[in-house]
């Protein structure tokens, strides 16, 4: 314990140090003999005064902090003072009513314009108020407008739910229709700070401007309803009329305007009940069922008759306000209109109905005609068939007699005109039994090689005779089908080809495609007009030239009847002057297939100058592309021809194969381009062989396909130089590296 008090004032502190100095010199003096304890005490009696000293020191200095730091705080004070009547003059100034509540939702200040638009609440205000308070004391207020349907707890609570917000701007509506604005934001302490402004004068503008829009547009909707066809009449939620039309005056024959505004929906379809006739089993009260209804309104349609003369269509619409609107429409003509045609429909229908027996009458005297044209065919040719197989036998023995040259021609050529008469039997009997429906059809596998081999042996001098190039391209597919009759439908197709055919060539080839292969016939004749390929599929329908004269025109009659009887697609393509194509499509027989699923396999041609080479074809032209395939295949490549760059993407996607070489066309239709889908290649398989084609010889043209390291074949595509680009590349394939130093260019 301390003997003096450091809480004691210094002077006091002094006097106690110097009375207690005091008292040890006494009582030095006094015990001074006693054995030098005297001086001892008077040593510490001196040392006791020093420290006391010290102490002195600090405490005199500590006063001269303390009283420098009271003069800061009252500055500062001062200061305070001062920045607090500043900012309540300043909220004192504005034009809004200002509050300031503290993070515990106590009112801290606000300025005379609070709440001065609610007369009996600034009274009331104080500081220290609890924010809750404050809305219920509002909630409460005689100056506040409350809407319909809330108590004042109600608006409180609203009141409070909106305060949870950060920042929030709502109207409170007050008495003597009067607004104020309210904004309320956080402060970054978490008080609140609130604005009150009178947007009583800007409501009022509003509204007298909506009022000025809302008779506007009304004004435009009784224009619109006016202009109308339909009559139209509103009613309101509480089911009164509150609109019509003049149609709806004309139709009905309403009352005037004053007799029937407001009026009630159920007194208005009294007033009219006696005019009005329901059809189709509605009633009237299904309809006030419908009006009365208190959940959502479905739309009702129905039919009437007014004055039993007018009929009207109804139909009506529940409105977003919970009332609806009905419409009528006169459908009194269309009605009698209905009525008229319904009695000319039956009218027609009976006409339709003998016209059809008539018609099964004759149809049935035609079947029977063709029965026995086609027993009388089928007859007459098997009698004709045994003298003339005599007659030829008889010319046969008669050429071994014969050694003269001029008899030896006259008789080949009778025995010429023999074969020809024979093969006009043979095409009548074969007629005969397709239209009679008794061709009986053996389908089977059947070997392509096997058809087309015989017939390329048969044909070739008939079109060497001609000075012809006829070329019949191997291949190695199986098909179905009957082997009989595709080898009829094939010698017909390349025997006309051969015979209207003047010069050039007929090319024949096999193309398949996914589970199908296609037999393709191609020539350089005269091509068929488009207004003749309806005819040429009938029998004794020629297309004659001068030098084709011979025969009776059953050959592609019966081609057309053998291909539907076997189901398969036989299909025409022909230029007038350029030549034409017939194509026959069947079915692969899948278990003599000799390739892999994804895997084509090429088609053997005649010349092996691009023997393996797989070439992709993308023109969009068919009969380039189907010439150039035709071209290219016959010199041991294969083709995969697509007429798009989509297509071609798609088949390469399919058959997981990269070709060897790349013909595309520049234009390729809709799409991508050629250059395009050269990229898409290189991109997906790297740099590849490849050409463009294109009639386009400009110089911008001409650069890119340079940039891109493309050769540039432009149209029309000659052989040599299209040859003289694939040729290279297929002398650069493996195989041919093992067999030859050199290619030959």
């Amino acid at each position: 314990m301390s003997i003096i008090n450091p809480n004691d004032p210094v002077e006091r502190q002094n006097e106690k140090l110097l009375q207690i100095t005091q008292s040890l010199m006494r009582r030095v003096e006094q015990k001074s003999d006693q054995s030098g304890i005297a001086y001892q005490q008077f040593e510490r009696a001196a040392l006791l005064e020093t420290q006391v000293r010290q102490r002195t020191q600090e405490l005199e200095r500590t006063l001269d902090l303390l009283q420098e730091s009271n003069a800061q705080l009252e500055q500062a004070n001062v200061e305070t003072e001062r920045a607090r009547s500043n900012i309540t003059e300043a909220i004192e100034t504005i034009d809004e009513g200002f509050a300031l509540f503290d993070p515990d939702e106590r009112l801290v200040m606000f300025n005379s314009r609070f709440c001065r638009e609610i007369a009996d609440i600034p009274d009331q205000l104080v500081e220290g108020m609890h924010f809750s308070d404050y809305v219920a004391l509002i909630s409460r207020s005689q100056h506040l407008a409350i809407p319909d349907g809330q108590t004042p707890q109600d608006w409180a609570e609203r009141r409070l739910s909106r305060h949870s917000h950060d920042h929030v701007v709502f109207n409170v509506r007050l008495v003597w229709n009067r607004w104020l604005q309210i904004s309320e934001n956080r402060t970054a302490r978490g008080g609140t700070v609130i604005l009150q402004t009178d947007v009583t004068d800007m409501m009022l503008s509003e509204r007298e401007e909506r009022e000025k829009i809302r008779d506007q547009q009304a004004k435009i909707l009784q224009a619109t309803l006016d202009h109308l066809n339909q009559g139209v009449c509103i009613f309101d939620h509480n089911m009164r009329l509150v609109g019509w039309n003049k149609t709806m005056n004309r139709i009905l024959a309403l009352p005037p305007k004053p007799a029937i505004q407001d009026m009630p929906f159920e007194d208005l379809l009294q007033k009219l009940q006696s005019e009005l006739t329901f059809h189709d089993d509605f009633e009237q009260k299904r309809l006030l069922k419908w009006a009365n209804r208190r959940s959502k309104r479905g739309r009702i349609a129905f039919e009437v008759t007014r004055a039993h003369s007018q009929t009207l269509s109804v139909f009506g619409q529940e409105m977003p306000d919970r009332g609806f609107v009905i419409s009528f429409t006169d459908v009194t003509s269309e009605r009698e209109a209905a009525r008229a045609l319904s009695k000319m429909n039956e009218t027609l229908e009976r006409g339709v109905i003998e016209r059809t027996e008539e018609l099964g009458e004759a149809l049935a005297e035609a079947e029977r005609a063709n029965a026995s044209k086609s027993r009388f065919v089928a007859a007459a040719s098997h009698d004709l068939l045994q003298p003339l197989s005599a007659a030829k036998l008889c010319m046969s023995s008669l050429s071994d007699q014969l050694h003269d040259p001029n008899a030896l021609a006259v008789l080949g050529k009778a025995e010429n005109a023999l074969l020809g008469v024979e093969n006009i039997i043979a095409a009548l009997l074969d007629i005969s039994k397709l239209d009679a429906g008794k061709a009986v059809f053996d389908v089977q596998p059947v070997p392509l090689e096997a058809i087309l081999s015989p017939l390329r042996d048969e044909l070739t001098p008939v079109a060497r005779a001609k000075g012809l190039d006829l070329t019949i391209i191997d291949s190695s597919l199986h098909v179905v089908s009957d082997p009989g009759y595709l080898r009829r439908i094939l010698q017909n197709l390349i025997g006309n080809a051969v015979k209207y055919t003047e010069r050039g060539r007929v090319i024949v080839g096999v193309r398949r495609n996914g589970s199908s292969a296609r037999v393709e016939v191609w020539d350089t004749g005269p091509g068929i007009a488009e207004a003749d390929r309806q005819i040429i599929f009938q029998e004794f329908a020629r297309l004659d030239q001068p030098t084709t004269s011979d025969g009776l025109g059953l050959g592609l009659a019966i081609v057309e009847r053998a291909a539907k009887g076997l189901r398969h697609d036989l299909s025409l393509w022909s230029s007038v002057g350029h030549g034409s194509c017939f194509w026959l499509t069947m079915p692969i027989a899948v278990q003599n297939q000799r390739r892999g699923p994804n895997l084509p396999k090429p088609i053997e041609a005649s010349g092996t100058l691009l023997d393996g080479m797989i070439v992709l074809l993308a023109e969009n032209d068919v009969a380039l592309a189907n010439a150039m395939t035709m071209m290219i295949e016959s010199h041991g490549a294969e083709v995969l021809l697509a007429h798009s760059g989509r297509e071609a993407i798609a088949l390469l996607n399919e058959i997981q194969l990269v070709p060897d070489v790349l013909l595309l066309d520049y234009q390729l239709g809709s799409g991508m381009s050629g250059l395009d889908l050269y990229r898409e290649l290189v991109m997906r398989y790297g740099p590849l062989p490849a050409a463009m084609i294109s009639a386009d010889r400009s110089k911008e043209l001409q650069q890119t396909c340079t940039d891109l390291s493309l050769r540039l074949l432009t149209k029309p595509v000659d052989k040599e130089k299209l040859f003289g680009f694939l040729s290279p590349i297929r002398c650069g394939d493996k195989q041919y590296l093992t067999k030859t130093s050199s290619c030959e260019r």
